[in-house]
């Protein structure tokens, strides 16, 4: 069977290499961007390589372009096997809590952990009526209790909420072949992570293909970073 995954804010960096990826090991993708026209130009771009890659507007943050979507992946496929919660906002980078701003600090709940939240809503009882599913949030280490600390307070609250997403949502399906899983693809050289960084996109993305293509016997429940599990 072709599995079907959906990736967001994937016309570029992170997201656009695991479409690349998981297509090229037979992943039927979706490749999702809140803009239309550069989700389209990056989709062609996988499709000219040979790749099943289709592309769709998703705003994250909207409920109703998050059910549309639902609503339409339901009558074309009837299921949704894989999904990556990519999508992701970096605004206060060194700021102190008691500098940054309240537009900022939403913003970046609405998208790091309202995004994913919305999805798991959306697709976890598609995956529950199949008894199959893989979910890989994208988190980063800024969100981990053991490292907490000052400044960047926007960007750490949003993680450290994902990584309960993740613990909650991989309790709540026991029993079901569902893995739910955190990963913190490292300090990568993308448009958020700056030409400085020292990890490229395809090491960054790599584990995130990994998790979102694990056997029935993988982990679930887990926050990794290289394939090994990292404190919460």
């Amino acid at each position: 069977m072709t599995r079907i995954a959906l990736v967001t804010g994937a016309n570029r960096g992170i997201g656009f290499e695991v479409c690349r990826q998981l297509a090229l090991q037979g992943v039927q993708v979706i490749l999702t961007s809140r803009n239309v026209a550069k989700g389209q130009a990056a989709a062609d771009v996988l499709r000219n390589e040979g790749l099943e890659v289709t592309s769709h507007q998703l705003d994250v943050t909207d409920v109703e372009s998050v059910m549309a979507l639902q609503e339409e992946i339901d009558a074309t496929f009837g299921r949704l096997d894989i999904l990556i919660n990519n999508a992701g906002v970096y605004l206060d980078e060194g700021v102190s809590i008691f500098d940054v701003s309240l537009e900022a600090m939403r913003l970046t709940q609405e998208v790091n952990f309202f995004g994913p939240f919305h999805l798991c809503r959306a697709f976890v009882p598609m995956m529950r009526l199949k008894d199959y599913g893989r979910i890989v949030n994208v988190s980063s280490g800024y969100g981990a209790m053991v490292d907490m600390g000052a400044r960047t307070a926007a960007y750490r609250i949003s993680k450290l909420a994902l990584n309960a997403l993740t613990r909650i949502v991989a309790d709540e399906v026991k029993g079901y072949n569902i893995k739910v899983n955190a990963m913190c693809p490292g300090w990568v050289s993308t448009d958020m992570g700056g030409p400085a960084a020292p990890r490229t996109v395809d090491e960054g993305a790599e584990a995130i293909t990994w998790l979102a293509t694990l056997p029935d016997d993988g982990p679930t429940g887990g926050f990794f970073r290289d394939h090994q599990p990292i404190p919460w």
